[in-house]
């Protein structure tokens, strides 16, 4: 697809630029124009403990939380926002709240007049989800929405009467069934279905509107923001300012490399007005998350360095298409991305030492074993590895260490672009290239349309770094180049949460667009590193390098929990249940497994799992396999138990292998 960059979904695809949004008013907290990305988060305790609530809600605020968000699936806990809201102002507390609502209007309608905001799913605010196809004349389609719009018109005019903001918020997972009629399971039916909501807020002149276009899959989550901006451009509809968020994007290290993929890559390009990371964590815990994800904008503009401008994108950005290439070695192609991991700072190389890119060695049995997360090169750079290594991994050195150990034929030289275009010796079968956007010449371009055996690894210093490296790719892309790419990103000695969510960013982002064909992550030197500490850096590198490729959905290498951040309709302990089954079940391998604390979040946030744990009663769990309900009401104490035991009716369970630990490690 060739796309005028003047019609594209954001304002740059080079330069640092934040979308200029619609203020809407939240309180005494504006939101978009030129105000500051806000931080929010949700409120985890029942709605009906009002002491519970603002202890919760004041913890929030504390950890850097914006606007707090509190469910309120009913009339009564909707009436008790009041309570907790005049006990947070006698504390002096004057954070804006927002009140949840999924099914019930009359909720809705209530809380609109005690807080500063709703969130309304337009999924399941006027429509019942029975998971029915039905097929509509365009007159029954439009009987449709006159329905919806005399059931919203109520709450828009409420909203205006009191000043109270609206989130028109679409989930992926709980569309209706009239959208997915008509649209499909789609980013353009997310998008859809919230245009139907807000064009009627239009028709009441009513403009105090925040949108979102959540999902668990990031790759539709970020295709439907595009979209969404897009359209609006289209219809000639306000800017309105955006909420971004991946939906049930699980807990711990995996959790937030999901919500850095998808929340990232949108901010990369300026979009975006408020954030939140849903994590199966207590909420205090999301907004330094967040908080973090956001700071890394503050100042880009000014560090950036000049990027040319693009005048024809060469991708569908609003659907995944991976860039074609042909394979070299094992890259590229149809396979699916490498990893390759750089160990060429390390002190000294030990069999032992292989652990830490998921080859493990044991002395006793004098063998290794390879974990899901095994590494599928390693680059040693001026000191190839001084012993044989494992069957299926491959080692990388520096061209000239390759010219001094006599072109071994187990190694594979690595050039500079420089090295390169005069090296009188080659590798027969398979040579790495470093390049970068200013390296892409003509010249370069037209030896690498010529020589088959290249792979690129692609890498930029610019503070910009994902456009750079997106940049590179179109001109590789335009100039008709099918050498496989491997994304380098180097960073510099840092806390390893911000390595985490900067890698998930920059990588993730180009791997959802459908570029690149593996990635390597390096780290600056550590003063006074010792072995250990290095061993331990490459671990987290390594696994980092897996997790993104799992949550950018290009390489699934480990068991995937779409688990949701819990709120006060949480019927279990979300955060000890899923790691529970985490316990159980990790080592199945590319298996979606979705835990949902109740039915709002059940069936539809979990469309693209495998299988679903979902609360329905206190002590109750249904079991799902995709969207289907297997079992109605299992009792907590034994729905793990029950959970395996519909896996391995598919015949996709597996025991788990205990594996031998290393001797002297």
């Amino acid at each position: 697809m060739s796309t005028s960059a003047s019609k594209i979904y954001c304002p740059s695809l080079t330069e640092y630029k934040r979308r200029e949004a619609r203020v809407v008013n939240i309180g005494d907290l504006p939101l978009g124009g030129h105000y500051p990305i806000r931080v929010q988060s949700m409120t985890t305790v029942d709605t009906m403990d009002t002491l519970g609530s603002v202890e919760e809600t004041l913890r929030m605020v504390e950890a850097g939380c914006e606007y707090v968000r509190i469910t309120a699936p009913s009339m009564k806990e909707a009436q008790n926002l009041l309570e907790i809201k005049k006990e947070l102002r006698k504390r002096g507390c004057t954070v804006p709240l927002i009140a949840d609502i999924h099914f019930t209007p009359n909720a809705a309608e209530l809380a609109a007049r005690i807080v500063e905001k709703v969130r309304v799913n337009p999924g399941n605010y006027v429509d019942k989800k029975k998971f029915q196809t039905i097929e509509y004349t365009d007159a029954e389609y439009q009987g449709e929405i006159e329905r919806i719009r005399e059931r919203f018109r109520p709450l828009v005019q409420i909203c205006k009467q009191y000043g109270t903001a609206m989130r028109i918020g679409t989930n992926h997972g709980s569309l209706s069934d009239r959208i997915l009629s008509r649209y499909g399971d789609t980013p353009l039916g997310m998008v859809e279905s919230a245009l139907e909501f807000l064009r009627i807020c239009e028709d009441e002149n009513y403009y105090n509107v925040v949108l979102s276009m959540k999902a668990s899959n990031t790759q539709v989550m970020v295709q439907a923001y595009r979209l969404l901006v897009q359209k609006l451009e289209a219809e000639g509809l306000q800017p309105y300012p955006l909420h971004l968020g991946v939906t049930e994007a699980g807990e711990a290290e995996d959790g937030r490399i999901k919500s850095a993929v998808g929340i990232g890559t949108l901010l990369e390009d300026g979009l975006g007005d408020t954030v939140r990371v849903s994590l199966t964590e207590p909420p205090e815990a999301e907004a330094p998350v967040a908080r973090m994800l956001i700071d890394r904008y503050t100042h880009r503009a000014a560090e950036a360095k000049f990027i040319a401008p693009v005048t024809e994108v060469p991708i569908d950005p609003y659907q995944y298409h991976r860039r074609p290439t042909h394979e070299v070695l094992n890259i590229g192609g149809t396979n699916v991305p490498r990893v390759l991991a750089d160990i060429s700072r390390l002190p000294q190389l030990e069999y032992a030492d292989l652990r830490c890119v998921g080859h493990l060695y044991s002395a006793f049995l004098d063998k290794f074993q390879m974990n899901d997360l095994g590494a599928d090169f390693i680059y040693t750079g001026q000191r190839p590895a001084p012993f044989m290594l494992p069957n299926g991994l491959k080692e990388l050195v520096d061209y000239s260490a390759w010219l001094d150990a006599g072109r071994r034929e187990e190694h594979f030289p690595v050039f500079t672009s420089g090295e390169y275009a005069g090296a009188a010796v080659r590798h027969p079968e398979t040579n790495f290239v470093f390049h970068n956007l200013e390296t892409l010449t003509d010249a370069a371009l037209e030896q690498l349309r010529t020589d088959k055996t290249v792979v690129v690894i692609l890498y930029t210093d610019n503070a910009h770094a994902m456009p750079e490296i997106r940049r590179a790719f179109f001109r590789l892309l335009n100039a008709g180049v099918t050498n496989p790419v491997i994304i380098n990103r180097q960073y510099p000695e840092q806390a390893p949460e911000q390595t985490q969510l900067y890698a998930a960013t920059d990588v993730g982002g180009l791997l959802l667009d459908g570029l690149g064909d593996g990635v390597v992550l390096s780290t600056e030197k550590l003063p006074d590193a010792d072995q250990n500490t290095w061993l331990a850096r490459l671990d987290a590198l390594n696994q980092l390098g897996f997790g993104i490729l799992q949550a950018a959905r290009t390489r699934m290498s480990k068991t995937e929990y779409i688990s949701c951040p819990s709120c006060g309709r949480t019927l279990f302990d979300l955060p000890e249940t899923t790691a529970m089954i985490r316990r159980r079940t990790d080592h199945l391998k590319g298996v979606k497994i979705g835990i949902m604390g109740c039915i709002v979040n059940g069936p539809g946030e979990m469309a693209d799992a495998d299988y679903g744990y979902v609360g329905v009663g206190r002590g109750k769990i249904a079991l799902y396999r995709g969207q289907e309900v297997i079992k109605k009401s299992v009792p907590e104490e034994a729905a793990v138990d029950e959970l395996i035991n519909l896996i391995r009716e598919d015949g996709r369970w597996v025991e788990p292998v205990a594996v031998e630990e290393p001797v002297g490690v």
